[in-house]
Formats: structure tokens, sequence, C-alpha cells
């Protein structure tokens, strides 16, 4: 409801309680003379009523919980009282023109007694109730309103994990041997493998007959199709896991060495192959070729 409504109920329940008010007030100014009170008194009285009903209601409105419940007794109570008090004035039509005897207000003296009660009793409930209301209203703290959520369309989603078998890929897709699309051009082997090849490169198909292992060459090991599925990380290798590799001494490798280029000329003593053959780290293998080659200069140079 928009503001101009919302002035628009406003006034007219002011307007509706102001005229109910002025209806009441007759009725209860009568009562007052009735009881002994005099005109100042009984001017005031309904107010004394229906005003507590007023206060009650607005404490009805800012209140909560166990103070909201108190308010609607008083206002319920309150309203009780104003009708029973109305409703004798009705019966009694004596009370109009202030002829009834002071102090009398059924002819049934229990009934009497107990609407003598109620309405001198109103006034010092209205004391008591309504400063009540009044310290409950004014220390009355409204709930704080709390702060927006920056994010609260994402912090309302629910995610969900899904097992391995729930996902888009739950299966690796097949491994197909990929087409040779021409000949590849790949070097003739040759008898040793310490040098490179001369010979000029010739077209041979991708698969062909094994070649010939040259001395100091490894022979080519099939290697097992990969597949494009990333592997997990498994971690570290512990070491004891490993399988010890006994270390070779300067001797063990240069006797090694001594038997693997026994055959060949200095020429074709190399490094790489000298690594190749006795499966040792390039700088023991270049130091190995530069011992056997000094090895052999020795030789040649005591040789008459």
């Amino acid at each position: 409801m928009n503001r101009f409504g919302k002035g628009l109920l406003i006034t007219a329940l002011v307007v509706v309680v102001g005229m109910a008010f002025r209806v009441s007030w007759n009725a209860l100014r009568d009562i007052a003379n009735a009881i002994g009170a005099d005109r100042t008194a009984a001017t005031l009285y309904p107010f004394v009523v229906d005003g507590l009903m007023a206060l009650a209601l607005v404490a009805t409105l800012v209140l909560v919980g166990n103070d909201r419940k108190f308010a609607l007794r008083v206002l319920g109570t309150y309203t009780g009282a104003s009708l029973v008090l109305n409703y004798v004035h009705g019966l009694v039509p004596a009370l109009h023109g202030a002829t009834v005897d002071w102090g009398r207000l059924a002819d049934w003296d229990p009934a009497n007694w107990a609407l003598v009660l109620l309405a001198t009793s109103l006034p010092v409930g209205s004391i008591y109730f309504g400063s009540d209301l009044v310290a409950k209203v004014l220390h009355h703290q409204p709930a704080p309103i709390p702060a927006p959520i920056a994010n609260a369309e994402e912090s309302t989603e629910t995610t969900m994990k899904r097992s391995t078998a729930d996902l888009p890929e739950s299966t690796p897709a097949p491994i197909t041997a990929p087409a040779v699309a021409s000949p590849v051009r790949t070097p003739d082997p040759v008898a040793l493998g310490f040098l490179k090849s001369t010979l000029p490169l010739k077209p041979v198909p991708a698969i062909g007959s094994a070649p010939v292992n040259s001395i100091g060459s490894t022979p080519k090991r099939t290697l097992a199709a990969t597949s494009t599925r990333p592997r997990a990380a498994t971690g570290r290798v512990p070491g004891a896991a490993r399988s010890p590799q006994p270390k070779r001494t300067q001797a063990q490798l240069l006797d090694e060495a001594r038997k693997a280029t026994a055959n060949l000329p200095d020429a074709k003593v190399t490094a790489e192959g000298i690594r190749r053959e006795i499966h040792t780290s390039p700088a023991n293998a270049r130091m190995l070729r530069d011992t056997i080659l000094a090895e052999r200069a020795g030789t040649a140079v005591g040789t008459p």
C-alpha cells in the first residue's frame, strides 16, 4: 500500500473512533453521575475509560511477544467494561434524567454492587495499566534489520557433488593409431652407431623391417599407446620401493669402456658411444674417452 492509501486508512480510523467515543461519552457521563461524581469528574470519566482503550490499541501495534499479549488483554478488558456500562445505561432510562438514586444502577443488590464496583475501579485501573503500557512502549527496542547479503543469489544455490560414474566423461575415448598420410624419410642404418651416416636419405614406408642394431646403440622398444586423458598425480615414489642401483667405481667404468672400444679405431671412440654402451653419464663418458685415447696415444709412442 502506498503512502496515500495508508494516510486515508488512518484518517478513516480516527473518524470512526471519534464518532464511537462521542456515542459512548454520553452513557459513561451519566454512569459517573450515578456513582457520585461531580460535573467535572463526570465529564472526564469517558476519557478515562475509552482513552485507555485507544492507548492499549497503540501499544498493541508497537509491542511484541508477551508485552503485546498484555496490551491486548487490557484492550479487551476495558472494551468489555465500556460495553457493560453502555448496556446498563440503555436498560435504565432514569439515568438519562438524573432522577435515579445516588449509587443505584440495578434493582437487584448483587448486580448493583458489581456494577458500582466496576464503574469505580475503572479510573484506578486506567492509572495502573496506562502507566505500565507507556513504560513498556518507551523501553521497547525494535529488532534490528539484518544487513543485505552481497551475494544473496549465490548463497542460496546448493552445490551437489557427483560421483565419478555421474561425470560426463566416465570412460576414456578409444585409442586409435594415427593414419600415415605419407612415407617418412629416415636414415639408413649403419654397422657402427658412433658416426653419422653420410649416405643420402631415401623415402621408406613408416612401418618396415626392424633396423640392424649397431655397436653402442640400444634396441628400440615398442612404446604403448598413450591415452589423451591426463593421469592423476600419484605422488613421489618412496625410496624403499625403488630398485637399488649399485654404483660403479672409476676403475670399473674404465674397464667396461676399454672392453667396449677394444675393436674400434681411435676415430670412432666417442663419448656418446661410450655413454650408450656402458650406460653412464655424459661427464663420465667424456672422461673415459679422454683416458682411453690418452692410453692409446701413449702406447703408440712407446711402440718402436
